[in-house]
């Protein structure tokens, strides 16, 4: 019943674990907006969605632009008159070396999986604060919390997430604002195909952990019961959650494992 008529924001929504929210969303009998920069996917995952299509809108979402997010926001409470969870899921990988990434690369990274994302928040959590309740769930990564190879600024861009919604939450945790830290380890999505290579292309290849993944609609289905539980942060994967207590209790014996794993 948590999500049942309630209005969710998903950036994100036009693959992945973001389209597999929508559809899981729909089926409880959400409202949505669903936002990505692809209009043309977006219209093809709400034609799969069931129901009622007045109660799906599409709302064109840009990380990268900054500028335009406050816009954005105030379009989405528009649509149907509020938000009243946003699941902030929009981001990008990486798969370059730390000495070889090349600063623009870097900058486009942190643009949209920091900068855009905490820019969203910002301009709806104060609507929120007003209405009196609302859930703030961000897409973060197993990469939030440790670092390999090859995931430099992507880690970066994750750990700085983890810190300014630890912070958001304390600000907010007596206005009935939650937050919510999603934490996945590998899932079967296209988002490696996607990262960015030292240079800024994509690498246009699925990384050889996310091919025996969990699917996103399998994530979907582990993820909705605990957000509605109101944890504060979730770990959602397989043997790699693991590297999560390592690093907290024997950060050593991790560093020597990592030395020695295939992470491309």
């Amino acid at each position: 019943m948590y999500y049942q008529d309630k209005v969710i924001w998903i950036t994100g929504a036009s693959s992945g674990i973001g389209e597999a929210l929508a559809y899981a969303l729909n089926k409880k009998g959400a409202r949505l907006i669903l936002s990505s920069r692809r209009i043309e996917e977006l219209e093809r995952v709400k034609e799969n969605c069931t129901g009622d299509p007045e109660s799906i809108a599409i709302l064109q979402l840009d990380l990268a632009d900054s500028d335009s997010i406050p816009q954005k926001a105030e379009d989405a409470e528009r649509i149907f008159g509020q938000v009243d969870i946003l699941f902030n899921n929009g981001g990008i990988s990486q798969r370059a070396l730390a000495l070889e990434a090349e600063m623009d690369s870097v900058r486009k990274l942190m643009e949209i999986n920091f900068f855009g994302t905490i820019a969203l928040a910002q301009a709806v959590v104060p609507k929120m604060i007003e209405r009196g309740h609302g859930h703030i769930i961000v897409t973060s990564s197993v990469m939030g919390k440790i670092g390999t190879k090859y995931r430099s600024a992507y880690a970066a861009s994750k750990h700085a997430l983890h810190g300014w919604f630890d912070c958001l939450r304390q600000e907010v945790m007596d206005k009935k604002i939650n937050i919510t830290l999603v934490c996945p380890g590998f899932v079967k999505t296209d988002i490696t195909k996607h990262a960015l290579t030292a240079d800024g292309s994509e690498m246009n290849e699925m990384g050889q952990a996310h091919k025996k993944a969990m699917t996103a609609d399998q994530f979907a289905e582990k993820l909705l019961p605990k957000v509605s539980s109101g944890q504060d942060e979730i770990y959602i994967g397989g043997k790699e959650i693991l590297t999560i207590y390592l690093k907290r209790f024997t950060p050593r014996l991790l560093n020597k494992i990592l030395r020695r794993a295939n992470v491309t």
